[in-house]
């Protein structure tokens, strides 16, 4: 049935563009899912688009029905408002390269939508803008861009719309017919997608997109006869070339086309398409022989100076780096090696949350075209860096291989990469319960995973946290659902140790002398006392005062013999519905560990 078309673009012209263009990508998910040939056949291009948007669509119908339900008699919700939730909608349920992409180029539309609040509705000229400015911002969030990817297709789009003069229902269809006809270039603009025999993943889910706008505006989807068939499932049978199986014809395993990498040629499963670098080549022209073993992706709330410099820490530690967003919140997709490192820069930048780590090498694919492997049950272990032998009994026997850290004598790298081959396991979570020891840790875990051994690094930065970790840790469940799970009770873990002072120093809280009583929360000297119970208790309530369930003792050798007993009776008289539990933690330098989860 032929859509009612829209004249100008309003509230309602959004809503109607977000479900066809769900249903676009719905009809052609399976199709570009199959093309996903590009950096390495993950085969999720489609799927991660028909997510973002569905997660779109539901914001605006959130913000109708709001709407509806406050001024029944008011008519339809002001175009700001509705161009708003569909970019936030698509910003926090972006999945993949390709929609955190897509993500961005509706946030684009939308600033330009929404830059005047009162206006009930645009027209041709406004919808021009709204591109342009989608194409750029789009390009902007991309660490280092590359043509022929889903961001030309974008930029085509947006030229073709600026030559055209008219209507909504024109510009709309003058960008449509620039994207298709730069999607079809796109195998001649990266050399994996030409030896594949296909076209941009990415840019494919684009033109369906602009598909469903054109019909927006026009009422009919463009490429449908009247007997309803469609001629490229929306795109236009001349955007597609010939192509051979996908992970078949294509051994090198490429991606999806949005383009990031090329020439991920042997890996059996990555990412959607993410546009950095182009064809077999890195951006400085080097030849890439693989690509980073996870893929991180999560919200996050930070301001925009510290976004910046989560910028070029993740740039530094990997590749495939797109951060779109803005005005306090972001999303954040990352491909690398040391998955722990890009989940701490997200800490140390902001408040990440809704963290997705996924492994190339295996599962969370959607392939249609290619034949793998069955996946075989693979053994799992936890290595642990603790800091006493109590904490390495407790590990112990909750499954973990442990590496003692004496105090003063923290563990190299090649100690780590001992324990990890003691595990004789295929899957190594890894937590060093200390920040000094990330990038110790990291290198243990790029050594390991040369040897074979699938590593994911946690970056625990005390014992409590990695207690935290372990129990939630489900060795049954797949592995990247396990380490995001870990990670997560890890993340929601706030930690404070009480130590003695051996010198005169500087701190946080003012300057202590030796033999003072320290309590540091989150790594920071918080309070400074003469008394190990009273500073602990302040400790604890400053801790307590951000909420919680659980607090976690963890006493040294050293610690006072009624302490955890004083500690545990201000938590049962003060805080109602809070549990204590306690550990001996021996030797462990701190005179006492604190979580609060």
């Amino acid at each position: 049935m032929a859509q009612v078309p829209q004249t100008f673009f309003d509230a309602l012209a959004v809503r109607t563009w977000c479900d066809l263009a769900l249903r676009a990508l719905g009809r052609a998910r399976e199709e570009i899912d199959a093309i996903n040939v590009y950096p390495v056949a993950d085969g999720d291009t489609g799927t991660n688009l028909y997510l973002t948007v569905e997660s779109a669509v539901a914001a605006v119908e959130a913000v109708f029905a709001g709407h509806a339900a406050s001024m029944p008699t008011a008519g339809r919700p002001a175009l700001a408002d509705a161009a708003r939730a569909m970019a936030h909608g698509a910003l926090i349920g972006a999945r993949g390269n390709s929609g955190t992409i897509l993500a961005q180029l509706l946030r684009g539309m939308a600033q330009v939508l929404a830059a005047d609040g009162e206006t009930a509705h645009t027209d041709g000229r406004g919808l021009t803008l709204a591109l342009r400015h989608a194409a750029d911002s789009a390009r902007q969030a991309v660490a280092r861009p590359v043509e022929g990817t889903v961001l030309t297709v974008a930029s085509a789009a947006a030229d073709a719309a600026t030559g055209a003069e008219g209507n909504c229902a024109t510009v709309a269809r003058a960008a449509y017919e620039g994207a298709l006809a730069a999607l079809a270039a796109t195998p001649g603009q990266l050399a994996v997608l030409e030896r594949a025999g296909v076209v941009d993943a990415g840019g494919r889910g684009l033109v369906a997109v602009l598909g469903a706008l054109v019909e927006t505006f026009t009422g009919e989807a463009p490429g449908v006869d009247p007997s309803g068939a469609s001629g490229a499932s929306g795109a236009g049978g001349h955007a597609r070339v010939e192509h051979r199986e996908v992970g078949r014809a294509d051994d090198d395993g490429d991606g999806d086309g949005d383009g990031e990498q090329g020439g991920w040629a042997d890996r059996d499963g990555d990412s959607d398409g993410d546009p950095e670098h182009g064809g077999d080549e890195c951006a400085d022209g080097a030849s890439q022989e693989g690509g980073p073993a996870f893929e991180v992706i999560y919200l996050l709330e930070a301001d925009d100076a510290a976004v910046a410099r989560l910028r070029a820490r993740l740039d530094a530690l990997g590749d495939s780096l797109v951060v779109v967003g803005g005005d306090g919140l972001w999303n954040v997709h990352v491909h690398v090696d040391d998955a722990g490192a890009a989940v701490e820069a997200g800490v140390e930048a902001g408040r990440p949350y809704r963290i997705r780590i996924t492994h190339f090498g295996l599962g969370d694919v959607h392939t249609t075209g290619a034949e793998r492997p069955a996946r075989e049950r693979a053994q799992r272990a936890v290595v642990a860096v603790v800091p006493g032998e109590g904490l390495a009994g407790l590990y112990t026997e909750a499954g973990a291989t442990t590496v003692l850290a004496r105090p003063g004598e923290p563990p190299a790298s090649g100690e780590l990469v001992e324990a990890v081959r003691r595990a004789h396991a295929r899957e190594v979570v890894l937590l060093p319960n200390d920040a000094d020891l990330r990038h110790t840790a990291a290198a243990a875990a790029e050594q390991a995973r040369a040897e074979g051994i699938r590593v994911a690094l946690i970056p625990t930065r005390s014992a409590v946290q990695g207690i935290a970790a372990l129990a939630v840790h489900e060795p049954d469940r797949r592995f990247d659902e396990d380490v995001v799970t870990m990670t997560s009770a890890a993340g929601a873990t706030r930690y404070a140790e009480v130590v003695v002072a051996e010198r005169q120093s500087w701190t946080m809280a003012g300057i202590c002398q030796a033999g003072d009583v320290l309590g540091l929360i989150d790594g920071d000297v918080a309070v400074i006392g003469a008394d190990v119970t009273v500073t602990a208790e302040t400790v604890l309530d400053r801790m307590l005062a951000a909420g919680g369930e659980l607090v976690t003792l963890v006493l040294g050798d050293e610690a006072p013999e009624l302490v955890a007993e004083h500690l545990e009776a201000r938590v049962r008289e003060s805080y109602l519905a809070v549990d204590t539990v306690v550990y001996r933690g021996g030797r462990q330098g701190a005179v006492l560990l604190i979580g609060v989860e």
